[in-house]
């Protein structure tokens, strides 16, 4: 994998409010699917926390919740630290590198990792293994949940996934009256869907579920897709309302 450069972080910070679809619904749903109340005290993990609006919508959401907000880019964590400060110590910023093993420990005893466009920078193998320590190190109340990519499994279901991207972008472009910011995304070749990059390695939806299960989270669901990105994760603790597993046939 080619490092996250601060010229990568730059094309992403102008490009996300066109690039990201549906960024706030997707923030909104991450959030809901948090299986905690308002009132409880949590430590929450933000993997590739970027601008920190994933942190911030957190931290406003829990307000007894403490997070530590990790990104690999220095004016990233510059931006998130600025962003983060009205909530004083509850918000901690710190480098990392998501490819790396020297973070994992970060997760031992808290209540809920999260990561919004991230971990489809690792290949199938490092997901797997990233899916089981967090497992291990979670609370047992805890939860994964996860904003990625995912890899659709049918041609037809790329070229859908590639077309709702383009017409997305397109929308959230003239809705904040900068229509050459969809240029830029064309031009960037943003979308992974019609202009494949080694760099980006998401997986299939259905790989996740199976991985997390391996991992041995209780449950795992998908609470909000569109144009090939979900939210999805997993539970430690499956919850009363999920209907029980088929019987074996």
């Amino acid at each position: 994998m080619t490092a996250w450069t601060e010229d990568d972080a730059a094309t992403y910070r102008a490009l996300a409010p066109v690039a990201v679809p549906r960024r706030q619904d997707m923030i909104a749903a991450l959030v809901s699917a948090a299986p905690f109340g308002a009132d409880d005290e949590l430590k929450i993990l933000d993997l590739g926390s970027g601008e920190g609006l994933l942190a911030d919508t957190l931290l406003t959401r829990f307000p007894r919740a403490a997070l530590t907000a990790l990104d690999g880019s220095a004016s990233m964590r510059r931006e998130i630290s600025a962003r983060l400060a009205p909530f004083g110590a509850r918000a901690r910023v710190a480098a990392f590198d998501v490819t790396a093993l020297d973070w994992w420990d970060r997760m031992f005893g808290v209540d809920l990792v999260v990561s919004s466009l991230c971990l489809h920078h690792l290949n199938d193998a490092k997901k797997q293994y990233f899916y089981k320590a967090a497992a291990d190190r979670l609370s047992p109340r805890g939860a994964l949940l996860v904003a990625d990519l995912v890899e659709p499994q049918h041609p037809a279901a790329r070229v859908m996934a590639a077309d709702r991207w383009d017409a997305l972008a397109r929308a959230q472009a003239d809705a904040l009256g900068s229509p050459g910011l969809f240029q830029r995304f064309v031009d960037e070749e943003w979308n992974h869907f019609r202009f494949p990059d080694p760099m980006e390695r998401p997986s299939a939806l259905l790989h996740h579920f199976v991985w997390l299960r391996h991992a041995g989270f209780a449950a795992v669901d998908c609470v909000w897709i569109d144009a090939g990105h979900a939210v999805f994760g997993g539970f430690k603790q499956a919850g009363g309302s999920a209907a029980p597993p088929p019987a074996d046939s």
